[in-house]
């Protein structure tokens, strides 16, 4: 499921592009934020249908192997320990999992099936793959090692698979690390005599309105904030701030003064951690600077309200 940290880049990707493209139409913006963050679901979904996938076409090649005219022993006796993976067959034969897949009509796989087979090719050349199939011991704990080993090692790390999401959708660059961590977590969780269910997009009704909140308190008071800012930032013009950091700076504003549950220290820190990833190598020291003297003075001035012990 998408964590705060991932909301708060996704909301920061939807405000910098709004003030950038000077568009005033909030309720649009907001829509294309939501649409963006339920696309990198069909993402989870995607990687997960391409391990389901690759067994498919490892059952193909064995299924015609065995048709060969000189077939040897081993074409008529394979080893299928990879297609009895106890892992795959659960997301293969999951309700939750298969009634996704036929709602949003995911069929890239179909389509672009060249990826299949580069994946494939990549597994049966790995060391991974022929270690596990020589493995004697046949068990759950083995096989879902593999599986999680297979997508971190083969999977994940794909150029050209990467590749080929960030043209399916622009949006998607920012949400393969992301994604690649929730699937191994979805993997890890799966137990013995379970059936897979896919993991939920937001952890509760909380965090899915905290992206609408915390977009659109942030588009309306952006200019107010600037007041704020200037004057903790004396000898800095407000031109001179990096774009992205003045963002961050002011989600934060917004986030101490509309979010009474989020601990002071949480948000600063929260937004010292995205502007590593995304600003400049000296602006997590800015923003530290600056949140903490403005979180001080609202503190002292009462405009911050939290609720709870220890939340300032």
């Amino acid at each position: 499921m998408i964590n705060r940290r991932h909301i708060r880049v996704k909301v920061m990707q939807s405000v910098y592009a709004m003030l950038q493209s000077h568009n005033d139409d909030i309720i649009r913006e907001e829509k294309f934020l939501k649409h963006s963050i339920l696309k990198m679901y069909d993402l989870y979904v995607l990687n997960l249908l391409l391990l389901v996938e690759v067994q498919k076409l490892a059952s193909k090649k064995i299924a015609l192997s065995k048709k060969k005219i000189l077939a040897t022993k081993e074409d008529l006796s394979p080893n299928t320990k990879f297609l009895d993976n106890k892992i795959i067959n659960s997301i293969a034969e999951s309700v939750s999992f298969e009634s996704y897949l036929e709602v949003n009509k995911l069929n890239n796989w179909e389509l672009d099936d060249e990826y299949v087979k580069i994946i494939f090719e990549e597994l049966q050349k790995s060391n991974l793959y022929k270690k596990y199939l020589d493995t004697i011991e046949n068990s759950f704990k083995v096989d879902k090692a593999f599986v999680i080993d297979f997508f971190k090692e083969i999977i994940a790390p794909n150029e050209k698979l990467a590749e080929y999401y960030e043209d399916k959708m622009i949006s998607w660059v920012d949400d393969i690390p992301f994604v690649n961590t929730w699937v191994v977590k979805s993997l890890s969780k799966c137990k013995p005599n379970q059936a897979f269910i896919l993991s939920s997009l937001y952890k509760d009704k909380d965090d899915e309105d905290f992206v609408s909140s915390l977009f659109k308190k942030t588009i309306l008071k952006h200019k107010e904030y600037e007041k704020d800012i200037e004057e903790k930032t004396p000898n800095w013009e407000t031109d001179r701030i990096a774009d992205i950091d003045m963002i961050l700076i002011k989600m934060a504003l917004t986030e101490f003064l509309n979010f009474p549950s989020i601990p002071t220290r949480v948000t600063i820190n929260e937004y010292i951690e995205v502007s590593k990833d995304y600003s400049t190598e000296k602006s997590s020291y800015f923003i530290n600077g600056v949140l903490d003297k403005i979180s001080k003075e609202f503190i002292k001035n009462k405009r911050i309200v939290k609720i709870g012990r220890g939340l300032l």
